[in-house]
């Protein structure tokens, strides 16, 4: 082997290309539904697009980015994830001006520095959504609904939606001196970055996944106990509408977002059988964004899919992959351009269908078996001076013979 792939990215083939497809094309279909467009943003930032918004304490900026100093020397990223380039280029375009009020989705990959392991890569991909425009706790709702309905219609089950709220810059000052008070008694357990993180950004330490930070915090305070007058009534507001609609939902005091973006509303979607890094997806508000950016007062809520993850979740729920209506065994000159006749006159109509140019027919049966075409159609010198050929029933192994000038026909039904 001459070449490899770049260590933490990996090639996709067949089949999982398939899975893939299925769940952008249903996210799409679901998305549409609910009044989001698609958006496409470059995969390279100029660096404080990042740093700006996610935080310059955070570990993805610490840690984590792909940065470096193109040949004008300017510092660029290559995008970590997906609501900061959106920001930027609905605020550069002047979305907002004559659309305050408006829904966007994205497909595509994202670049972390981070250790590979399992279901986690240095390049991965996030399918997300955006809306804007209005701070109603109500659509904080339609948000997750729309996400529930995503995961019912790609037959995921057994996931939990945990919600919590953050609060805002008003009263999240009080619970971060709680935080910092419980855990000035604790701070030789925690790990290294907790330690860190105390006195850069305290949330954070409830976020860690290090099995001693996490024993530690039983008995934090909880940020629900902190909230102001404002943010307990959009919280309220939150649960009862989610509760009105049927989207299952589990509390969780203790969840914050790694971004310092985020505002009240905080969300993740998990699954028990992933593991510690079991988040599937992940959003919450981030109300603040937009005018840091340079734009009008514009309240806003989104949130991520992880795909791979969610690929990994998918191997036996997709649909299966897709295969040769027919595949057409041709032995001889005449015989190969009348199958590509047949197989031409079929992909016009949006049928698949094979053609073996050469080889044996035993060959040939074997590859219309590997690829799992549903019918194979057998032409030599005879069949072609006949205008008739056998058609074999590659499940039920039944033959049948039928006209040349009728093959193609019988497939476009």
């Amino acid at each position: 082997m001459k070449y490899k792939g770049v260590k933490g990215t990996r090639d996709i083939l067949p089949p999982e290309t398939d899975i893939w497809r299925h769940l952008e094309s249903t996210a799409a279909g679901v998305f549409q539904t609910f009044g989001f467009r698609e958006i496409r943003v470059p995969v390279m930032e100029e660096t404080q697009v990042f740093t700006r918004s996610i935080g310059e304490t955070s570990d993805i900026v610490e840690k984590e980015m792909y940065t470096f100093t193109d040949r004008g020397n300017r510092s660029v990223t290559l995008r970590p994830e997906g609501t900061a380039p959106v920001v930027r280029a609905l605020v550069q375009n002047g979305v907002f001006v004559e659309h305050p009020a408006s829904k966007f989705f994205y497909m595509g990959p994202m670049f972390r520095y981070e250790r590979p392991q399992a279901g986690r890569y240095r390049q991965f991909h996030q399918i997300g959504a955006e809306a804007f425009g209005i701070d109603d706790p109500r659509l904080d709702a339609e948000i997750l609904l729309m996400l529930t309905v995503l995961l019912d219609k790609l037959g995921l089950k057994n996931l939990d939606c945990q919600i919590n709220s953050i609060g805002c810059p008003q009263c999240r000052p009080r619970f971060r001196e709680a935080v910092k008070a419980f855990f000035a008694e604790r701070l030789d357990g925690l790990c290294a970055d907790c330690k860190r993180r105390y006195e850069t950004n305290p949330l954070r330490i409830m976020d860690c996944k290090v099995p001693a930070c996490v024993e530690l915090r039983a008995g934090a305070p909880s940020v629900l106990d902190h909230l102001d007058e404002a943010c307990a009534a959009h919280f309220r507001t939150l649960t009862d509408t989610l509760a009105h609609l049927g989207v299952p939902f589990t509390v969780k005091p203790t969840l914050v977002r790694g971004l310092d973006y985020y505002t009240r509303t905080t969300f993740e979607v998990v699954a028990g059988s992933l593991g510690a890094q079991n988040a599937v997806a992940a959003g919450g508000r981030y109300d603040k964004l937009v005018e840091e950016f340079g734009g009008p007062k514009t309240p806003a809520i989104g949130f991520a899919l992880g795909v791979e993850r969610m690929v990994s979740l998918l191997a036996e729920t997709a649909p299966p992959a897709p295969r040769p209506a027919l595949f057409i065994a041709a032995l001889g000159e005449p015989a190969a351009l009348r199958a590509l006749s047949i197989a031409s006159a079929l992909r016009k109509s949006g049928v698949w269908a094979e053609c073996g140019y050469s080889g044996s027919l035993k060959s040939q049966m074997r590859r219309a078996d590997k690829l799992g075409a549903r019918f194979t159609l057998i032409i030599g010198d005879e069949e072609v001076a006949s205008g008739f050929a056998q058609l074999r029933n590659m499940e039920t192994k039944e033959q049948e013979l039928i006209g040349l000038d009728e093959a193609a026909k019988r497939f476009m039904d």
